[in-house]
């Protein structure tokens, strides 16, 4: 099956819609609050969109900009602020949209010079098809995609590698498979680029690049570890893990069949699509000292691909998915009039008065919530919404540091996909490929045991992570 065949199915693009992320427009809180019924109100149509966004029948695109639309009507028929306010809302996130046309830019063209896949066939040839050496290099190497690619690329490489895998050495898929989709969300959470709900709170809270290796890197690897001891006891009876000699050898020997060179039509190009990734990577670390923005390296990064290494200029630009551009224009919106009500303000008021503002109960009830919510919803409207409250919660003369807040949202987030069947991408991805391609159909029941209790262990472990860091010190100070 051809990897493009993965994003245009429906429940994938539903889920690969909600991929996007909203920042800097979420900034200062309104002074002045509108009255309770109107906040309750516009909350109400928020929290109604995000249902629309939970639901898989309904587009996620649409419920965002219905949404938007009902909104947009309200506020003026209220006469809350002028109808120019709503470009406010979208205007200072335009950086985003550069970031993520120039990485789908950009992967696009480097996945078609078969560059991935050369990298894929040599890792497995390594393992030599042993079940338990090829259950951790796959994981590893979901980590590390993921990292660099971003969780939807990587998914689709990696699902596709898998399948075709287990039909060759006859390994059921479902405990690969849903290993890669879980160890993903770990990847998530390593860099500032590997998944944009980290572009969106790194953008509205200021956070360098550099700072992600130092705090969230760390814990991503620790997740990691967590989620592989996981995986391998739940699956412990549904993969051959004790081999004889004589399997193994034959096994190494049907690997060796595999050609890393397949997919390579021109190994020029390939070497000049991974200069420039490489480049684009390091680019994005360097964004910060240059003085330029991230969606400048990555448009320089796809504008190199395209001129360097794209035949197909037109192809690549129509893979841009547009969806996604489409949602968050909708949620910045919606955020945006929720915000100039004063509803965000009053939950931040709210969480303040019931933690005394003591940081050692802000931290978990940031954390929970955070990742019970995106295993429910989706990351991205769970940050968006979060974003202005912590904002708030750390803003002014409240005295609490906003340092572990945002790195408790960005962990959290990121972990709580791994808590349903619908609450990460890369699970989304998994499942979908299972049903079609292996006729496997994996429950809620059976993916709560795995999934849930992994979450559950890496959402306590981040918690605690982030609390002892911030006791010690070790939380890199953000300066506005």
């Amino acid at each position: 099956m051809l990897l493009t065949e993965y994003v245009t199915c429906e429940p994938v693009r539903d889920a690969v819609s909600t991929w996007g992320s909203l920042a800097s427009s979420l900034t200062q809180m309104p002074t002045a609050s509108s009255p309770a019924w109107v906040m309750l109100l516009f909350a109400g149509v928020m929290m109604a969109t995000f249902v629309g966004v939970a639901v898989e029948r309904f587009h996620k695109t649409v419920a965002a900009l219905c949404g938007a639309a009902v909104l947009i009507i309200l506020s003026m028929a209220l006469d809350l602020f002028p109808y120019s306010k709503v470009y406010e809302f979208i205007k200072e996130d335009l950086n985003i949209f550069g970031v993520i046309i120039g990485t789908g830019i950009l992967v696009d063209v480097v996945g078609k010079s078969g560059l991935f896949h050369f990298l894929s066939m040599w890792i497995v040839r390594l393992t030599a098809g042993r079940a338990g050496s090829l259950f951790v290099t796959l994981c590893v190497v979901t980590f590390l995609f993921v990292s660099v690619l971003t969780i939807v690329p990587a998914m689709l490489i990696l699902s596709s590698l898998v399948l075709v895998i287990c039909r060759s050495l006859g390994y059921k898929p479902m405990p690969l498979l849903l290993s890669v989709a879980i160890c993903a969300n770990s990847g998530a959470i390593a860099t500032f680029a590997s998944g944009l709900p980290n572009i969106m709170i790194g953008t509205a809270a200021s956070i360098p690049y550099v700072d992600f290796l130092k705090v969230s890197l760390p814990y991503a690897a620790l997740s990691l570890v967590i989620a592989i001891i996981g995986l391998r006891f739940f699956f412990r009876n549904d993969l051959p893990w004790k081999q004889s000699e004589s399997d193994k050898a034959a096994l190494k020997q049907q690997i060796e069949g595999f050609d890393p060179w397949a997919m390579v039509e021109d190994r020029r190009v390939l070497f000049r699509s991974a200069t420039i990734l490489i480049a684009t990577v390091c680019g994005f670390a360097l964004a910060q000292p240059l003085g330029v923005g991230m969606d400048f390296i990555a448009m320089v990064g796809a504008t190199a691909a395209l001129l360097f290494s794209g035949k197909g200029v037109e192809d690549a630009i129509g893979k841009v998915n547009w969806t996604v551009i489409l949602f968050f224009m909708g949620l910045f919106v919606i955020i945006g009039c929720v915000k100039e009500t004063g509803a965000l303000k009053w939950v931040a008021e709210q969480v303040i008065a019931f933690s005394g503002n003591q940081i050692a109960l802000l931290i978990p009830l940031m954390g929970v919530f955070s990742a019970v919510a995106s295993s429910i919803v989706d990351n991205i409207p769970v940050a968006a919404t979060l974003i202005p409250i912590v904002q708030d919660i750390s803003g002014g003369d409240t005295g609490v540091p906003a340092e572990p807040l945002w790195w408790t949202l960005i962990i959290c987030c990121n972990l709580g996909g791994n808590g349903t069947p619908i609450g990460s991408i890369s699970c989304v991805i998994a499942i979908y490929a299972l049903k079609k391609e292996a006729g496997v159909h994996v429950g809620w029941g059976t993916f709560l045991k795995l999934g849930g209790a992994i979450m559950l262990i890496q959402v306590i472990g981040a918690i605690l992570y982030v609390m002892m860091l911030h006791w010690q010190g070790w939380i890199p100070a953000i300066q506005s």
